[in-house]
């Protein structure tokens, strides 16, 4: 009886064992890191600048996998339904988990549920532009200048839906303006019109929109950050006129649900470890995005608040995509 105590024991203390030693070997072998949006973007590039650094922090070869398709949708289910094991990573962003949730509620996937938190990766701001003619030179006189015009001015987009759509319907409801939408298919496709005064109003991306500033095209107001950004030292943040104001892309990394303990912290600790570099920190810079960084919980946390917030817009605002 005594032998076989002994044995039920030993046989009992290596299944307990086994998931630490599993979690101390891990990663073994080469990690995919989903991409839910086409190869050149925004989002693909910022991915293959973090998982350089990322593999060289974890040890492991980082291999960046395009799974385009449905808004970002079919590269997030993708992941959501991947084995829980440390070998498929997603970079999300507000996007595929805070806003398009929301905007559509079919969406194959359960964006608080079906996912592991384990590190918000960057934020990116956007800037307010307006054409030269723009009688405008500071956010204040355009916030002025749209309350005496109601419905005179317009505005441009990249689509219903979108990131920029969203961001000037909540300046509208914090500014008390009242400004027409057109959307686009993407905003580099309304910048012609802006410059020619057809548009008098857009929010772009800061990666896309300065270059327009720098060459004397375009006039520049303001940022969307909470706060005036290093990205753009010299732009006011809108929040200084119109209090609280804020909306940014972020960019987050996520497991499927069920990713263990051990190796959400391991991934989580590269991460952070990444993103201190200088040259990952340099090259999002030229993206027009800062490092973030932070805790599971701390990331989890932000994406409840941001999902909150573009909700009660989305609701308030009457906003769909069609």
């Amino acid at each position: 009886m005594k032998r076989r105590n002994l044995i039920l024991s030993a046989a009992a203390t290596g299944l307990l064992a086994a998931p630490n030693a599993w979690a101390q070997s891990y990663p073994s072998r080469p990690i995919r890191l989903l991409v839910p949006f086409p190869a050149g973007g925004a989002t693909d590039i910022l991915a293959r600048a973090l998982s350089q650094k990322l593999g060289e922090k974890i040890g492991q070869t980082v291999v960046v996998e395009n799974r385009p398709g449905a808004g970002g949708t079919i590269g997030s289910d993708a992941a959501a339904k991947a084995a829980p094991d440390g070998y498929t990573l997603l970079l999300a962003t507000s996007s595929t988990h805070a806003i398009g949730p929301t905007l559509n509620p079919r969406i194959p996937y359960n964006a608080e549920t079906d996912f592991t938190p384990i590190s918000q990766v960057a934020t990116s701001p956007n800037v307010v532009l307006v054409p030269l003619s723009s009688p405008a030179k500071t956010m204040r006189e355009f916030i002025e200048h749209a309350r005496r015009h109601p419905g005179q001015l317009n505005y441009a987009s990249s689509g219903n839906g979108t990131i920029i759509h969203l961001s000037t319907e909540y300046f509208k409801a914090e500014s008390g303006t009242f400004i027409v939408h057109i959307p686009y298919r993407g905003s580099a496709l309304a910048i012609p019109d802006l410059m020619s005064g057809k548009i008098d109003l857009l929010f772009d991306s800061l990666v896309t929109g300065l270059p327009h500033v720098r060459d004397g095209k375009l006039r520049a107001l303001g940022v969307t950050s909470l706060k005036r950004t290093a990205l753009a030292p010299d732009l006011p943040a809108v929040a200084e006129v119109v209090p609280g104001y804020e909306s940014t892309t972020w960019f987050g990394l996520y497991g499927p649900r069920g990713l263990p303990a051990d190796v959400t912290t391991r991934v989580n600790q590269a991460a952070n470890a990444a993103l201190a570099d200088a040259d990952v920190k340099e090259r999002f810079a030229r993206l027009g995005a800062e490092p973030a960084g932070g805790t599971p919980q701390a990331f989890a946390a932000m994406v409840r608040a941001d999902t909150a917030k573009w909700k009660k817009i989305i609701q308030d605002r009457k906003i769909t995509l069609e």
